[in-house]
């Protein structure tokens, strides 16, 4: 069952890198398309609406499809995407083609994790989840680093080109890889809807939501936190950023291990002490030596969430797999979105730095009390049953 999943992260791997590389290619993008720095920052919101919109729009287009042909379809639209980045005249072209290739992305992570949950037995579900996340985080510690160099070298298109053919490469892999049992037909997208609307599945979709906002109510302004706070040269601040991508790619994998044991302590625990983590960063951003270690901590429990999150919502959806799938994954950028609004409130309020990792501690707080509401309506239920 390894090939299935590796094809899958292969293919993770292309989607988080065209996500993520944006952000160092942007001086030269806007240089190149004759736009100022805040309009070329636009590509990477763009990007992320494209990726909350296109959520429930791909998830209503492939209701009917077989997911083993859904999921080549949606690499297909990418691969689009990327040959219309690639050869972008304008900027306003180049905004169309982001938007087009973050269509598929919460549709493939969203159908892709009930297809790496059914490929092994149930008390492996999150490890498999976790595997084919693991693409997308080594996206963040290869595919970004290389793609932006490689963009430097030879002009940001060829990056472009390059995600292209790592599409290509997904595309032929996941056709042979993906065994026949998987290719079935989605249920109704009606009774789909219908489910998702359950308490529990929205609480679900709640958690995930607060747990993006706690991340990134701090890391979208961690380059001002490592530069200004911490004393980091922009040089070690790569290192730094590259450290915290080692951590969440290992608290990827032990969390998808933890929450196929217990999930519901597992969450329990990861977000009090994400927030326990990030009250210390308040203090700890000072002084260098405890920033390392803080970020490759406080990468590894973030990112442990994922897979257990994921999990948590086909469990409670089990008659809408494919569209409370997707759209977890476009609660997570729903999340983004606004935790990097409410920090830049914050800032914009006065606050000093060092209060944006308390911001996100109070958000990991609150996530913690939506998972303890989660359980006590499980509880509830099972007195009912019995």
């Amino acid at each position: 069952m390894h090939w299935p999943l590796f094809a899958l992260a292969v293919a993770a791997f292309g989607i988080g890198t065209t996500e993520f590389v944006i952000m160092g290619l942007l001086p030269d993008v806007a240089r190149d398309l004759g736009v100022s720095a805040p309009a070329a920052g636009m590509l990477v919101s763009g990007y992320a609406l494209g990726v909350a919109a296109g959520a429930p729009v791909l998830a209503i287009v492939t209701a009917k499809w077989q997911r083993k042909r859904a999921l080549v379809g949606l690499m297909c639209l990418f691969i689009l995407g990327n040959v219309l980045c690639a050869i972008a005249p304008s900027y306003n072209f180049l905004m169309v083609a982001r938007v087009v290739t973050a269509f598929c992305h919460a549709a493939f992570f969203g159908i892709g994790s009930v297809v790496a949950a059914e490929l092994v037995p149930r008390e492996k579900r999150a490890q498999a989840v976790a595997l084919m996340f693991t693409g997308l985080t080594v996206a963040n510690i290869l595919g970004v680093p290389f793609g932006t160099a490689l963009g430097h070298a030879a002009g940001w298109r060829s990056t472009f080109g390059v995600i292209t053919l790592i599409g290509l490469a997904a595309v032929i892999m996941l056709w042979i890889c993906l065994p026949k049992k998987i290719a079935m037909q989605g249920g109704s997208i009606f009774k789909e809807f219908r489910a998702i609307v359950h308490p529990q599945v929205q609480l679900a979709l709640l958690t995930s939501t607060l747990a993006s906002v706690s991340m990134f109510s701090v890391l979208t302004y961690i380059a001002y936190i490592l530069l200004d706070v911490t004393g980091f040269t922009a040089h070690q601040e790569s290192w730094v950023l590259l450290l915290f991508g080692a951590g969440i790619t290992v608290g990827g994998l032990i969390g998808g291990r933890l929450a196929d044991w217990r999930l519901m302590p597992v969450l329990f625990s990861m977000f009090v002490c994400i927030a326990l983590i990030l009250v210390q960063f308040s203090w700890s951003s000072h002084h260098q030596i405890p920033t390392l270690m803080t970020m490759f901590v406080w990468g590894a429990f973030s990112f442990a969430v994922v897979p257990a999150a994921q999990i948590r919502v086909l469990d409670k959806a089990r008659d809408a797999p494919n569209l409370a799938s997707t759209l977890n994954q476009g609660a997570f950028n729903v999340g983004n979105a606004t935790g990097a609004w409410l920090g830049g409130l914050a800032i914009s309020a006065g606050l000093p730095l060092t209060d944006l990792p308390l911001l996100g501690a109070g958000v990991s707080v609150l996530a913690f009390l939506t998972v303890l509401t989660s359980a006590l309506l499980d509880r509830r239920a099972a007195r009912a049953a019995a």
